[in-house]
């Protein structure tokens, strides 16, 4: 089985920490200072604010300002740790609930105790990552009830309003809206649902203040591809060039990339020379969502990545939009007809039709990330579409199973295609760990 790789010992005041491969007790986070540093509530805001962190769960939302959203309700507001990874190829979340479980609930505390939060949820659906909270809970407990609320893996089961359904006792589907959490959450009570690193880079904020404006210009991101090398989870600088990355990751001469997750889409080769910046590569129309990098192997054909993600979509769906169902379903299949070379000639305008009117018409981001895979794969490779339209593509047709059925290349490391069950275990056991 395939797991990831870790750096070995990072800087003081990383979110990776100085030991990636061991699995960190309390002790050993109280010695770095962790649970220290009593900012108080308002200086820790106005911190956040000044040095621009931005949630780590896909959208980049102004942290301060989602901390902000929930003090203002009154009531008894609730904070949720977010660890549930639904973007394939992602396993920066699962991670740290296994090795660095005291940096997130110290971050949490720290987010009750500026929205006055009065009750606190870790989500995941990482067992192992479960065992590593419920232990570092009874090893240090928080100044607020903290519950552990585990889930079934699935595209959708961490969007936000999926996860206050969850908690809330029904199935981890989202609802409309609004209402959102902040508005009315779990219980019916103002609710920040927040990322874990969101969470982990908040506690760094607060105690080490030296380090701020670094703690909130770094990121951790997930580097996998179509070669040899085991994919990498490691921190880098926001500015970095993709293709820096690409050449750290052993794939120098990349075709391009699969960008956040599936939420990015495709960019060709020359997006490589993109920072790593979310707004520059929100003006290119792609987007660094959960920090999941997949490099496209020189060779292989994008195509059948596009028809891969598509299908994954077009099975996660929760079927509770009839627009997303038959929208998935659709790109999916038009995808598929490119890839297997049995495309119609309006295949192209189809897809650009879909790819212009699906978006924002969900319940949730998974039809956008349909729509977007298809825009992105007419835009940053239109000759590759009409040469599928024209004759069957030989790369593609050996990537295809005798059976037809689309394999995922971009699966999370440790799942076997098809690309349908659960990660199992994204990250290498951890020192420390019983």
């Amino acid at each position: 089985m395939t797991t990831i790789r870790l750096p070995t010992a990072q800087p003081p005041g990383t979110v990776l920490g100085a030991a990636p491969q061991v699995a960190e007790n309390a002790d050993a986070y109280r010695a770095t200072g962790g649970y220290d540093g009593a900012t108080d509530p308002e200086e820790l805001l106005a911190h956040l604010a000044a040095s621009g962190l931005r949630g780590r769960g896909g959208a980049g939302f102004p942290a301060a300002v989602k901390l902000r959203s929930v003090r203002g309700r009154g009531g008894s507001p609730v904070v949720v740790a977010n660890g549930e990874e639904g973007e394939p190829g992602s396993a920066k979340d699962r991670w740290l609930l296994r090795a660095r479980p005291h940096l997130v609930l110290d971050g949490l505390a720290r987010a009750a105790a500026v929205t006055g939060a009065v009750r606190g949820f870790v989500y995941l659906s990482d067992p192992a990552a479960g065992e590593s909270v419920r232990r570092a809970l009874a090893e240090h407990p928080p100044p607020l009830p903290v519950e552990v609320v585990e889930t079934g893996h699935t595209y959708v089961a961490g969007e936000e309003t999926a996860v206050v359904r969850r908690i809330d006792g029904g199935p981890a589907l989202p609802t409309a809206k609004p209402p959102r959490p902040f508005e009315r959450g779990v219980g019916g009570a103002p609710t920040l649902v927040s990322n874990v690193e969101t969470l982990a880079r908040i506690a760094l904020t607060a105690t080490r203040p030296d380090l701020r404006r670094a703690i909130a210009r770094s990121t951790l991101v997930t580097l996998s591809g179509g070669g040899p090398p085991a994919p990498v989870l490691t921190e880098v600088p926001y500015g970095i060039p993709l293709r820096t990355l690409a050449a750290r990751y052993g794939t120098p001469d990349a075709a391009g990339a699969l960008m956040g997750g599936l939420f990015g889409g495709l960019v060709d080769a020359r997006g490589l020379d993109l920072p790593l910046e979310p707004a520059a590569l929100t003006a290119a129309g792609t987007a660094l969502g959960c920090g999941a990098i997949h490099f496209l192997a020189p060779g292989g054909c994008p195509v059948t990545t596009a028809a891969d993600a598509a299908a994954h979509l077009a099975a996660e769906s929760a079927r509770q939009c009839g627009v997303c169902v038959s929208g998935t379903a659709a790109v999916g299949k038009a995808l598929h007809g490119l890839a297997a070379g049995t495309a119609g000639p309006d295949t192209a305008d189809s897809l650009l039709r879909w790819s212009q009117g699906l978006t924002g018409r969900g319940a949730c981001g998974l039809l956008d990330a349909a729509a977007g895979i298809a825009g992105s794969l007419l835009r940053s490779f239109p000759g590759l579409v009409r040469s599928h339209l024209a004759a069957p593509c030989p790369v593609c047709a050996d990537a295809t199973p005798e059976d037809g059925r689309r394999r995922l290349t971009v699966a999370v490391p440790g799942v076997a295609s098809p690309f349908t069950a659960a990660p199992d275990t994204p990250v290498p056991a951890l020192k420390g760990t019983p």
